[in-house]
Parts: structure tokens; sequence; C-alpha cells
């Protein structure tokens, strides 16, 4: 597999205060909506305070489009978590054998930070491949754009 989508965003506000929203799910949900919802048990709103199980299933995840449509089911998986810094996903779904999300935050001179996020995956049927990359690729996007409202853009 090779990394098809890679977006990066630089935001006006601290490393600390983006990781408080990208490390939860309520934050997550923030971004992706109103094009999908993440469902997610009591307990696992965020990634701090929690010990979480690296390489094995932390949760299950219902996706819905639009927040209401069922359309596929994530199995969440952390390979690595490093507070404040970032994330290392690698997950399964109903739709995808392989889903790999690396998220890195990191500080930039003068403040700010910047968001990194690369994301590759492989569908159940491969062939659906071409077709999901633009897909994937928009819902990224999105979410940047929704990431540079929250905390203001720099540049």
């Amino acid at each position: 597999m090779s990394r098809p989508i890679e977006l990066a965003s630089d935001l006006a506000a601290d490393g600390a205060a983006v990781w408080q929203h990208a490390g939860s799910m309520p934050g997550v949900n923030q971004e992706l909506m109103p094009l999908v919802r993440m469902t997610y048990p009591a307990g696992a709103e965020s990634l701090e305070g929690i010990d979480v199980p690296l390489g094995e299933t932390l949760f299950s995840s219902v996706l819905l489009l639009g927040g209401v449509l069922p359309f596929d089911v994530h199995f969440l998986r952390l390979l690595s978590v490093e507070s404040g810094r970032g994330f290392d996903e690698h997950s399964s779904s109903l739709m995808h054998s392989d889903w790999l999300h690396t998220r890195t935050l990191e500080s930039l001179p003068g403040g700010g930070c910047r968001v990194r996020d690369a994301v590759d995956f492989m569908p159940r049927l491969p062939f659906l491949k071409p077709l999901l990359v633009p897909v994937v690729r928009a819902v990224f996007r999105w979410r940047h754009r929704r990431l540079r409202k929250k905390f203001g853009a720099l540049r």
C-alpha cells in the first residue's frame, strides 16, 4: 500500500489545545460532521488518562452517514499514542481490510502547530480503491477545513 492521501494544516493554536481536540472522539466527530459521525462507548471519549491497549481493538464504532445512516463498522486499533504529539492507527472495518491513519502534531516556531494526516487503506474489494481514494481525500480535506475554522489558520 502507498500513502495516497497526505494533508497538513498550520493552526493558530498550541499543540496542547489541538491535542485535546484531536485525541478525543467528540473532537473527531466535530471534524467529521455533518458528513459522518462515529459512535464510541462511554469511557472512550478521550485518549488522555486511559491505558490504551496498543495493537488491540480499542472499540468498535458504527459510522453514520450524515450522523444517522449506518454504513460501516470501524474496529479502532492504535499502534502508538504519544500524548500531545499524535498517534498511529491500524484499524479495519467491514469495508476495509486495512485502514492506516497517522496523525502528528508539531509545534511551529513563533507559535501554533502543524497537524499532519497520512491515510492509506485497502478496501475488502480492492478494485474499489480508485473510486474510494477521492472520497477519503475529500473527507480529510473537510476535516482540515474544520480544524482551520476551529483553531484559525496560519499563513
